[in-house]
């Protein structure tokens, strides 16, 4: 899942930094994540995951790190459909 998360970070998030050059706990609001980036990432996650993240977990934690989100939104996953779906967007 956090090569996913990963994919949206760098898509979605205008970071000031290339996600690949941050480890799985580098703050991403030090990195350059804004109010506006969390906004767009969560709506990148909910579609490339294919979920709804409920509202109470939607908090500053939340985005503070690659490690935080994994581990939020981990439960809302199956580990399955992840899979599928980081293979069939590496055969894009």
């Amino acid at each position: 899942m956090k090569a996913e998360l990963r994919r949206v970070l760098s898509e979605a998030a205008s970071l000031d930094v290339p996600v690949e050059t941050l480890s799985d706990t580098d703050d991403l609001y030090a990195a350059g994540l804004s109010s506006l980036g969390t906004v767009r990432v969560m709506l990148a996650i909910e579609d490339a995951l294919d979920i709804e993240v409920p509202g109470e977990l939607i908090t500053f934690e939340l985005f503070q790190s690659i490690d935080s989100l994994a581990s939020a939104l981990a439960p809302l996953v199956s580990e399955t459909s992840v899979v599928r779906r980081e293979y069939v967007a590496a055969r894009r």
